[in-house]
């Protein structure tokens, strides 16, 4: 028997490790085309990254595994993962690449290498049908059957990973982040989400009182958010510290397992054996011939379908052999079991208590960008919980469970980006985007205080005002901005949102004339352009139960 800490009744490991990954894509959604190639990122992450790790996991409850695992799922993540237009586009996604399948098969035949790669890929697609037609196309069901055998904590986030700090000068626009993430998620998962990943982990002084206001009672944060709390954290990253006027916990990252995953250098997801992300037939094969599964107009894109390996540094890619991937993924496993056994062993007599190690990381690692790293993790798991006595896997809920005695800090203000502040999100490229913003949030908060039972097109009006405001805000565009890959359709994204949501306000403020500092009823419904009202709300339809008045 478990109980819940992954070792026998009674007993106590030598320390713990909590796997917790964050599953989040911006929101994307054209209807207004046919074929979008940003909807694609949607399309990908589901067939390499979310069916794949829904498999493993379900995987271990078959087979009787004593796992824990954390996953937060963004709201936005959440609305594309049950939105059916998006579902029916991701079908249309899987039966061309199945049909290119069949071609590669043809393609290939008088090449036997080659050809096994592309019978594993078909072999794959094959899988990856049956898992989704078993979930009837709604994964959503699955994580929350999964949620509820305990084993699999889900985690929130704010509603569309607005970049929390830099949305201070108005708290209104931070409790709404908040609480509409919060409301998403009882939605889609029945029940009330207990922890939270702050976008990016950025944290600042005060964001905890709106977590609790909201029943949240952990978060993570990055290692400096942890170590420079005051008063200084006596265990460092390796317990959770409770702030201070609330008892919301914060889990510290852990950086060495953090290195050994992400580092460019020495992580493992760039070893020569390991499947090359950049080299992808989209790109490598004629046009004639790989055209029709290119974008309409012509436009070369990633198929999923790649055949070379990471090989070294260079152009020069020899073919991928997974067998030989296979073998360098239990290497990997079984080198980091080990490695957080030995970390464990040397914390634990000089801490005097069983030390818990936080590995996050980015859900889409797993399968999207290191192709086996969905392999990886199910070795890790399934290594683990081989071993008993010393070494347990956790997750943040039962680690507080049974340890609900922790040390008293207020968390220093962080993130995980480059330079660990605010800076990757507020630089030269991005940094346009903040006054506009601000501007918004202010009058949002304005409308939402003015309208205090706005209803028929005027209430329409408002909660679409508040849906464009949420999709402005998403980090996302500010991250793309900075690393310089889609920065045209980023900035689109920031001014679209904007843009409608000026006409929007506008619209509400004529329609109430603009007079009166509060307004109870409107009727004054001639200023709202309900046609172009009803395009964006089929357009933008994250949140359908929003509720303008979480800004009041």
């Amino acid at each position: 028997m478990s109980d819940g800490r992954g070792v026998g009744p009674g007993s106590e490991p030598l320390g713990y490790l909590a796997i917790v990954l964050h599953a989040h894509l911006p929101f994307v959604r054209h209807p207004e085309h046919e074929f979008f190639l940003e909807e694609d990122w949607f399309f990908e992450a589901v067939t390499e990254t979310y069916i794949p790790l829904l498999r493993v996991v379900e995987g271990w409850v078959n087979d009787g595994v004593d796992f824990h695992l954390a996953l937060s799922i963004s709201p936005p993540l959440m609305t594309m993962l049950d939105d059916r237009l998006l579902c029916s586009r991701y079908e249309r996604h899987l039966t061309r690449l199945t049909a290119l399948c069949d071609a590669e098969l043809k393609r290939t035949r008088s090449e036997e290498q080659l050809h096994r790669l592309a019978r594993q890929y078909r072999e794959d697609l094959d899988s990856t049908w049956v898992q989704w037609r078993r979930w009837d196309g709604r994964l959503l069901g699955a994580f929350r059957t999964l949620l509820q055998t305990g084993r699999l904590e889900i985690l929130t986030s704010a509603a569309t990973h607005g970049y929390l700090p830099l949305m201070r000068p108005h708290p209104e626009a931070v409790r709404a982040q908040i609480a509409v993430g919060v409301q998403c998620y009882e939605r889609a998962l029945g029940q009330a989400p207990r922890g939270i990943w702050l976008p990016e982990c950025a944290y600042y002084p005060g964001l905890d009182e709106v977590l609790a206001a909201h029943g949240l009672r952990y978060f993570v944060a990055d290692a400096h958010g942890v170590n420079l709390a005051r008063p200084r954290p006596r265990f460092g990253v390796y317990a959770p510290i409770y702030c201070p006027t609330t008892g919301v916990a914060v889990f510290g990252r852990d950086l060495e397992t953090a290195h050994q995953v992400w580092s460019r250098e020495e992580g493992y997801p760039g070893d020569p054996d390991y499947r090359e992300f950049y080299r992808d037939i989209g790109y490598d094969l004629d046009l004639d011939y790989i055209g029709p599964w290119m974008q309409p107009d012509g436009a070369r894109k990633n198929t999923g379908l790649k055949y070379h390996r990471i090989t070294g540094p260079g152009s020069d890619k020899e073919l991928y052999d997974p067998a030989r991937a296979r073998r360098r993924v239990e290497v990997h496993a079984a080198h980091f079991v080990e490695a957080r056994r030995r970390q464990i062993a040397s914390l634990a007599p000089d801490l005097g208590r069983a030390p818990v190690a936080l590995a996050a990381y980015d859900a889409e690692l797993f399968g999207h960008w290191w192709y086996e790293g969905a392999w990886w993790l199910d070795a890790v798991v399934r290594g683990m919980a081989a071993r008993t006595g010393d070494l347990a896997l956790t997750h943040p809920v039962d680690y507080l469970r049974h340890h609900p005695t922790q040390q008293v800090a207020a968390p220093a203000e962080s993130s995980w980006g480059d330079r660990g502040y605010h800076e990757f999100w507020c630089a030269e490229p991005n940094a346009w985007i903040y006054p506009l913003l601000h501007r918004a949030a202010e009058r949002m908060t304005d409308l939402a205080r003015r309208f205090d039972r706005a209803d028929g097109l005027v209430r329409r009006a408002l909660n679409q005002a508040a849906r464009e405001l949420l999709l402005a805000q998403a980090s996302d565009w500010a991250f793309i901005m900075k690393t310089d890959t889609v920065v045209d359709y980023a900035r689109r994204c920031t001014e679209d949102h904007l843009s409608r949501f000026d006409r929007l306000w506008e619209m509400c403020c004529a329609a109430a004339n603009d007079e009166v500092d509060e307004v109870d009823e409107v009727d004054e419904v001639d200023a709202i352009d309900e046609p172009w009202l009803a395009d964006i709300e089929a357009r933008d339809n994250i949140f359908p139960k929003i509720d303008y008045r979480v800004y009041s």
